[in-house]
């Protein structure tokens, strides 16, 4: 007796088999019009069927050069490999569809798979709080491919962890969200040697303050555009090489008020003139700089959290279940990143149990906290300025009031605190 199995001669009424790994690994990040070339070709292929990259243009509605762009795009995913025919013209070749679960676990090496990367780097904790901060500042979970791209700009920029996820939450603010721009902004700072938090603010700070001043000066000349490049140049002369004060800068621009068409050239010369006659005016020689200042945040920062580690001894000694609520929160913390990044089909359940189990955790820790005592933020860091939390700067990056408020008796007075 034999078997025989009725076959399907219709092409369209088959199953094409696509990988897993593809759709969650590959297909979130490319182009639209590449993942149907990849699919429309691996369906022929199949199929054991001849197409040209013609054939496929033709089919999709794309342009020939589109094709052709896909597959070099592919290759380079390490998607596909290309068997060149021997033409001179470089694009006549054949395709072949590798297949993904060995390109991630079989070749090591040379095809480092991007789970393995991940989970190295996420033994280190700086590094596991990067990936939670930044996924709730995104509010999205990245694949693993994302994420070794985010994990490579810690080596190839020579960025710290906190730094980059100061970066996207900057790009939040500048209503950007690609990862190209963060990548922007970081492969910046790196090039420029900001790689800690405190020296990348500082910077944007300069920059505010001086977008600021040159706000000023146009208003003040009662302009309603942006200064050009030259301008800005020339309005920077004015604080940087001539030392003149705002107020002194603002009283040259009163000075056009006489005559017919404002501009930038004869303010320029009013303050050059008085600089040669010596009008010349500096801030306050007992005013702290900006170096001075930032200094001052960062041990008032310091002093602060020093603070808040004693109150929360106190607690653990007062009550120990807090502790021990505490040390269950930071490993479900942990636990809920392994499962963001892994490739669990159920990982959004097994999440939500884990956020539930630490919202019940909280609960009970702010209940033991009333019923000793103890206000609800007793052991946090209570910041002298809680607009910007003691960083000199607001979420909108500009400076905040009580930057330009601290003077150096403040400074004296943290210095001997300290030094108590």
């Amino acid at each position: 007796m034999g078997f025989i199995r009725e076959s399907i001669n219709d092409y369209f009424l088959l199953d094409t088999p696509v990988e897993n790994l593809f759709i969650n690994e590959y297909m979130k990040a490319a182009p639209g019009d590449y993942v149907k070339v990849y699919l429309f070709a691996l369906m022929y292929a199949g199929l054991d069927e001849k197409l040209t990259n013609a054939d496929v243009a033709k089919a999709l509605g794309l342009e020939p050069e589109d094709v052709l762009k896909a597959w070099t795009y592919w290759e380079k995913q390490n998607l596909i490999r290309k068997h060149m025919k021997g033409s001179e013209s470089g694009f006549d070749y054949d395709v072949e569809f590798l297949v993904l679960k060995q390109q991630l676990y079989g070749q090591p090496p040379a095809h480092q798979t991007a789970v393995q990367s991940i989970s190295q780097l996420m033994e280190d904790p700086p590094v596991k709080q990067m990936i939670m901060d930044i996924e709730q500042i995104t509010g999205r979970v990245f694949s693993s491919s994302e994420l070794q791209k985010i994990l490579s700009w810690i080596e190839e920029y020579q960025m710290l962890p906190e730094t980059i996820t100061y970066a996207f939450s900057y790009a939040r603010k500048q209503r950007k969200t690609s990862l190209k721009y963060v990548q922007a902004l970081v492969q910046d700072w790196g090039s420029r040697g900001l790689q800690e938090v405190a020296s990348v603010e500082e910077e944007l700070g300069k920059q505010d303050r001086r977008r600021t001043m040159q706000r000023r000066v146009f208003q003040a000349l009662g302009f309603a555009r942006n200064a050009t490049e030259e301008e800005q140049r020339i309005i920077d002369s004015w604080f940087d090489e001539l030392g003149m004060s705002l107020e002194t800068v603002l009283d040259a621009c009163s000075r056009t008020s006489g005559i017919s068409s404002p501009n930038i050239n004869y303010v320029n010369k009013v303050l050059q003139n008085w600089n040669k006659e010596g009008r010349r005016e500096k801030t306050d020689t007992d005013a702290p700089t900006g170096r001075e200042i930032m200094e001052y945040y960062d041990l008032l920062r310091q002093t602060e959290e020093m603070q808040a580690q004693q109150r929360a001894q106190e607690v653990y000694t007062n009550v120990p279940k807090i502790r021990e609520i505490e040390e269950r929160i930071t490993a479900l913390n942990s636990e809920l990143s392994r499962i963001i990044i892994s490739d669990t089909v159920d990982k959004k359940k097994a999440g939500a149990k884990i956020r539930q189990e630490m919202e019940r955790l909280n609960m009970e820790k702010a209940f033991l906290l009333t019923e000793n005592d103890y206000e609800l933020d007793y052991m946090d860091t209570h910041y002298t300025c809680p607009l910007c939390k003691d960083t000199g700067l607001l979420e909108t990056g500009e400076r905040c009031q009580c930057y330009e408020k601290v003077t150096r008796d403040q400074i004296n007075q943290l210095l001997n605190q300290v030094k108590r």
